[in-house]
């Protein structure tokens, strides 16, 4: 049966299980057939009461953090891949805990914390994070490979034989890319650290590869994955963020007010751009929303979206309708599921959304609502 936004309270996230499945049955064929290991990156979707469906088709994560790592170990049930920019004395024997490899983003940090790995006796693999210079990434703010990233140690800063203990590579220069962006990073990776290959086990590929994408070529990504690893003899691994819950779910909101200022009306909603859906205004981009025209039409009823913080740039539009909104009306954003749940914060105070899954057959279910105790409890 068709969600039914109505029964849902407001505001609140949406996975939708049976959109989710269906990119998770894609993941796994790419999976199997290009012979990778393809994990989950909880930066981009870390909702753990999803797990259970995630871990038929996945068995392994990944971790930029200390709690996402605990995440992985403790929730999912495996050890995680775990990256982070810069480890910490305090955190570090706990990743190290509940992590099988871990890459370093610069030498001295795999100096520092490397005698800590063989003194522990666990078998976990450390990795390195290479920056090859190029990547075809627009918007500054997600360039990895810009000039000067702190990301990575870039090709002439590495000795001609590794440090001993090192196992892989790491590259990161993707974000919801297309596979013919790969074809050309890998061009560039393999130019510059081709050298190494003979002296590691596997090659970390990252994240930004959109398979569930409509117009990806997966029979692209799959040759390129096939080619690189029968050609090396490496093991690759893959870890995207959007491509998990790409299109899976939504966030319903509900008008209201309506305010008007020299001619632009602006529907008040229950949520916030900037508490809730962050990368509207970081990207930018605009949303979809159900059952509205994505740009302006003219002779309809046409609103800028407006969030209930007080940040004066709390705001994304325009959008058309097909007749007046009014108070209490629902606003459905479309793909609200990846990289949105994991941003959102307590700015203002504003009432957090609610989190809930829609299943065909039961319909939706409520998995988590948050309190005044929530708010007070990250503060002091």
């Amino acid at each position: 049966m068709p969600v039914d936004f109505q029964q849902i309270p407001s505001p609140c996230f949406v996975l939708d299980e049976q959109l989710l499945e269906r990119n998770l049955q894609l993941i796994a064929s790419v999976k199997e057939r290009a012979g990778v290991d393809i994990i989950l990156a909880f930066k981009g979707f870390a909702m753990w009461s999803a797990f259970p469906l995630v871990k038929k088709y996945i068995g392994s994560t990944t971790a930029s953090s200390l709690n996402e790592a605990r995440l992985a170990f403790e929730v999912f049930g495996t050890p995680a891949h775990t990256y982070a920019p810069a480890y910490t004395e305090t955190d570090f024997p706990g990743i190290l805990a509940c992590s099988s490899h871990i890459t370093f983003n610069s030498l001295s940090q795999f100096e520092k914390y490397y005698p800590l790995i063989k003194q522990s006796g666990k078998a976990v693999s450390p990795g390195i994070r290479v920056n090859p210079e190029f990547s075809e990434v627009e918007t500054e703010l997600y360039n990895p490979c810009a000039p000067g990233s702190r990301l990575g140690v870039v090709a002439d800063q590495l000795p001609d034989q590794l440090p001993a203990g090192i196992e892989g590579l790491h590259f990161h220069t993707l974000c919801e890319s297309k596979s013919f962006d790969l074809e050309k990073t890998l061009k560039a990776f393999e130019q510059k650290f081709s050298p190494f290959f003979s002296q590691i086990k596997w090659v970390n590929m990252g994240g930004g590869h959109l398979m569930t994408h409509n117009d990806y070529n997966v029979e692209h990504l799959i040759g390129l994955l096939k080619d690189f690893r029968e050609r090396t003899g490496l093991e690759v691994i893959l870890e995207p963020g959007s491509a998990f819950a790409w299109e899976t779910g939504y966030l319903v909101s509900s008008v209201v007010d309506v305010v008007e200022n020299r001619g632009i009306k602006t529907a008040m909603l229950d949520v916030s751009f900037a508490a809730h859906m962050p990368d509207c205004l970081e990207m930018p981009y605009k949303p979809r929303i159900l059952g509205a025209h994505h740009e302006p039409v003219p002779g309809k009823p046409t609103y800028r979206m407006g969030g209930n913080s007080c940040l004066s740039g709390d705001f994304v539009g325009f959008w058309s309708f097909d007749r007046e909104l009014k108070d209490g009306d629902r606003i459905v954003f479309n793909d609200m599921i990846h990289y949105t749940m994991v941003k959102t914060t307590f700015f203002n105070g504003v009432q957090h959304p609610s989190i809930g899954s829609w299943n065909d057959q039961t319909g939706f279910r409520l998995i988590r609502s948050f309190s005044f105790d929530d708010y007070k409890g990250k503060l002091s």
